[in-house]
């Protein structure tokens, strides 16, 4: 016997249940949060390993706020487990950097937190970032590549694999490697740039 897929494991499928959701059946959240909870929680500990050690969210904290601003949404229009996900991440990325700017306006003067991007991904060495000056690079790359800059945020801080990348933003694998390589040199560059 064939082992279930993690999308229809336990039932119906996760996508089901989130289309369900998106047509307004408040009723599967309940059958939704434990489908969902380990592959967010695996997103927030990616987001957290970003962080300073002592920062005062954990991964858990991230989650269940993540999670009632995803149940929060009137009409989410989810298209798909992947949709789904890469809006979670993208939404614990906002709530991090929310944190960041609600730390630094309680500090007089206090220095902005810094993070370390995986190397592996962007392609830096080991340059730290301040989570406020990457969330700003990433706004000005918005500005003059938008898909390049989505797909940063899916790939590098949603997790998503370059397929998954391709099915949330309707292009093929091979637009988003060549986007993504883009993308990344620039956003390097932008980083590597005197402050």
């Amino acid at each position: 016997m064939n082992a279930p897929s993690q999308d229809s494991a336990a039932g119906e499928p996760i996508t089901a249940l989130l289309l369900r959701l998106s047509q307004g059946d408040r009723a599967v959240e309940a059958r939704l949060a434990p489908r969902v909870q380990a592959e967010l929680r695996r997103a927030a500990i990616r987001h957290m390993r970003r962080e300073r050690a002592n920062h005062t969210l954990q991964a858990t904290a991230l989650v269940n706020e993540a999670w009632l601003r995803l149940m929060d949404q009137p009409n989410p229009g989810w298209e798909s487990r992947a949709h789904f996900f890469a809006v979670a991440s993208l939404l614990m990325r906002q709530i991090l950097v929310d944190h960041a700017r609600k730390r630094i306006a309680g500090k007089r003067g206090g220095a902005l937190q810094q993070v370390t991007l995986d190397e592996a991904r962007v392609g830096t060495q080991h340059d730290p970032v301040e989570v406020l000056a990457l969330d700003q690079a990433l706004d000005r790359l918005h500005a003059i590549d938008p898909r390049g800059s989505r797909i940063l945020e899916l790939h590098f801080f949603g997790g998503l694999s370059f397929h998954e990348t391709a099915l949330v933003l309707n292009v093929s694998p091979r637009t988003v490697r060549r986007d993504w390589s883009l993308a990344r040199t620039w956003l390097h560059d932008e980083l590597s740039k005197p402050s």
